[in-house]
């Protein structure tokens, strides 16, 4: 358009310059026309004298030149831009967002957390009451202390008492439990754990129930002590080490002289190459000493264990593989354990397989086994279980919500404890091991939680226990356990809490030395929290909903349905 523009007007003023040029040859015709005239009228005049001047003539040059204005800037016409269909591959991994927990409870180790600078640590205390039937009363108070990020000390302290309806059927415990935390300067954490807790029952599984027994000769009471000490770095340092020594010290007593103690030290330490390898050492000395009551002297018993744990590490982000030995001297006989896992993750799914042969020690003292029977006698013999283990596995995460696990095991177990009743009245649990037994087990675990408005845990374990060389049957061992736990947070101030517990019976032996099978078990349990004001809370807890007395240990049924219902205060 700008071009027809310059064109046109360069038309216009070219024809401008003609017309001028042609009105001026015009006039100047028409000039010289009159000229001529006039002469013609002058000349028969003879009385006038002749004109012999030249004739003048006016020419009328015009000066305006025509020319065209030099353009002032070149304009471009911005042209569509190259579509590009290409895509750039950009490869991440995105961390799970759940956790894979152990359904079996474990001790729990608190990690360092850089504390933000916008937070602010609360101490936090509360006290806890209710109250239930059969004559159930309840306390607990927690307190804490700190600052949050130099030190943390946790205070908690509990008491409950339960009185059924047989004679004797009672029982009460309290605890006290204080953990604290301290972070030194050097990039150092110290972690100090000290508790006592004092279990009074009484043993009325007694047949027949007609014997006149008094609730002194029937008592049982067990006082623990104990205390724990570690410290670890919490980063490795310039050598890429990393430790965690310990140093823990239990003692149990019970009302009838007989007591325990328990002595361990570990150290572990950790030297890593690069972002691969690393190569693991730990050392553990796990010392412990019994006096059981005889006549006409104490029976002293000791039980040690020691063993080392070299093994070398290949860690990748779908491999991780783990080599080592487990050299054990336990009561001076000598075992060598392997200790070889491997994972691999499958990119695609997000699966791991996992895969392994390990063997490890489980230590049976006189503390350990009234935790897992609190019905036995006084024991004659300490021996600790070996185990070795073949496995293969799988776990992984499905969306962002739900995690499982599974695993199927070959084991193999030696003094292995069993538990079987006295020939007498029964009350009592006499404790023998199986020189060497064979076991396969089946274990899961599933889990589902949304933020914190609902979770779910749940896991199953088989165990079908073979080849036993001595004993006949595996007296007290559960064939078969399920659990699950799920919470609720229905409203804001409103959660509700519900546990399963579901076994087959476990076999056992009557004082007639027959062999036997306990019912299944189905135990179903309902709580629930809401607040009444901004400090105070109400709490419902009731157990065994479907009111069965069943039997956890053979002649020991256990209470019906109880309930439980208080109050919570927080002075924070």
């Amino acid at each position: 358009m700008q071009y027809l523009h310059r064109t046109g007007l360069m038309v216009l003023l070219m024809g401008c310059v003609l017309f001028a040029d042609a009105q001026t040859r015009r006039v100047s015709k028409s000039k010289q026309r009159r000229i001529d005239l006039n002469k013609q009228r002058k000349a028969p005049q003879p009385a006038a004298k002749a004109d012999t001047t030249a004739p003048k003539t006016v020419t009328i040059t015009s000066a305006f030149k025509p020319f065209l204005k030099n353009a002032a800037k070149l304009n471009f016409t911005a042209a569509s831009p190259v579509i590009d269909s290409s895509k750039i591959p950009v490869a991440y991994q995105v961390p799970s967002q759940n956790l894979f927990f152990s359904y079996q409870p474990v001790a729990i180790k608190p990690l360092a957390l850089p504390v933000d600078s916008g937070y602010t640590w609360n101490n936090h205390q509360y006290i806890k009451l209710g109250a239930g039937n059969f004559s159930s009363y309840y306390v607990e108070a927690g307190f804490s202390f700190g600052d949050g990020k130099h030190s943390i000390t946790n205070l908690k302290g509990n008491f409950l008492t339960t009185t059924g309806h047989q004679f004797a059927q009672q029982a009460n415990r309290w605890e006290i439990d204080a953990l604290s935390i301290i972070n030194s300067g050097d990039n150092h954490e110290w972690t100090a754990h000290a508790f006592y807790n004092t279990k009074t029952q009484y043993q009325y599984g007694f047949q027949p129930n007609t014997i006149p027994y008094t609730k002194d000769d029937l008592l049982r009471q067990y006082n623990t002590v104990g205390i724990n000490v570690g410290l670890r770095n919490k980063i490795e340092n310039a050598f890429g080490i990393s430790y965690h020594p310990q140093i823990s010290f239990v003692r149990i007593e019970d009302n009838r002289k007989a007591n325990n103690y328990d002595f361990v030290i570990k150290a572990p330490i950790s030297k890593s190459f690069g972002k691969i390898y690393s190569f693991n050492l730990g050392l553990t000395a796990d010392m412990s000493k019994a006096s059981m009551p005889m006549i006409p002297n104490p029976l002293e018993l000791t039980n040690n264990l020691y063993y080392l744990n070299p093994s070398i590490r290949f860690k990748t982000p779908n491999v991780k593989i783990n080599a080592g030995l487990q050299p054990s001297w336990d009561n001076k006989q000598f075992s060598m354990l392997p200790d070889i896992t491997a994972e691999a993750k499958l990119t695609e799914t997000g699966l791991v397989f996992e895969a392994g042969w390990i063997g490890s020690f489980r230590k049976n003292t006189f503390g350990s086994l009234v935790a897992f029977n609190p019905w036995i006698t006084s024991i004659s013999s300490m021996k600790n279980t070996r185990i070795r283990e073949q496995f293969a596995g799988i776990k992984g995460a499905l969306g962002s919500h739900f995690t499982f696990q599974g695993r199927v095991s070959l084991q193999t177990l030696n003094n292995q404890p069993l538990f079987v009743n006295d020939i007498g009245d029964g009350k009592t649990f006499q404790v023998l091991y199986e020189p060497e037994m064979k076991s396969i087990r089946v274990h899961g675990e599933a889990a589902y939680s949304v933020q914190e408005k609902f979770s779910f845990l749940g896991g199953i374990t088989f165990n079908q226990y073979h080849s036993l060389s001595v004993h006949q049957k595996a007296y007290g061992l559960l064939p078969l356990e399920l659990t699950g736990s799920a919470k609720w947070k229905l409203l804001k101030d409103l959660q509700l809490r519900a546990d399963v517990f579901l076994w087959d019976g476990a076999p056992y032996r009557d004082k007639a030395m027959n062999n036997f099978k306990s019912s299944a078990v189905a135990d179903l349990n309902f709580g629930a929290e809401f607040t009444v004001i901004p400090k105070l809370n109400l709490w419902l807890q009731m157990n065994n909903l479907l009111n069965t007395t069943y039997q956890r240990w053979n002649q020991y049924p256990v209470l019906g349905f109880n309930v439980l219902g208080g109050i919570v205060y927080s002075f924070k």
